[in-house]
């Protein structure tokens, strides 16, 4: 009985985790995707090529859609950086020199007078400052 028991369990733990396996590893990657690493720390531009800021959070919804990108804006070397939310199709992409760029038809300054927000970790979300 008992080994019976040992074999009917073993058996189902391997149709499982064969199951779990099909369904949760790709043979190829996606087409047309690209990696986070395109964007997160990653340097935006305006359009004159003046660098705004950084990259410093990538927010994606809980259906695995990008929605958003926070771009760290003014302050020397991160002190007194103001933190901005804007929309992920606000953002694109260019090949200059053999290196991605990353553009937004935004200048620092009026980025800089945006609404900023602050990363809250008991939330784990960014959340409006408070002024």
């Amino acid at each position: 009985m008992k080994r019976s028991f040992a074999i009917g369990s073993l058996l189902a733990a391997t149709l499982v985790t064969g199951a779990f396996a099909a369904t949760t590893v790709l043979t190829a990657a996606p087409t047309e995707s690209w990696t986070i690493t395109n964007y997160y720390k990653q340097a935006v531009y305006d359009p004159k090529e003046s660098k705004i800021g950084d990259i410093d959070d990538v927010l994606v919804d809980k259906s695995g859609k990008i929605t958003g990108l926070v771009i760290g804006v003014g302050g020397f070397l991160g002190a007194g950086e103001k933190d901005v939310i804007v929309p992920f199709t606000a953002v694109k992409t260019a090949k200059k020199n053999d290196k991605w760029w990353l553009t937004l038809d935004e200048t620092k300054d009026a980025l800089k007078g945006a609404p900023g927000f602050k990363y809250d970790r008991a939330s784990t979300t960014w959340v409006p400052e408070k002024k």
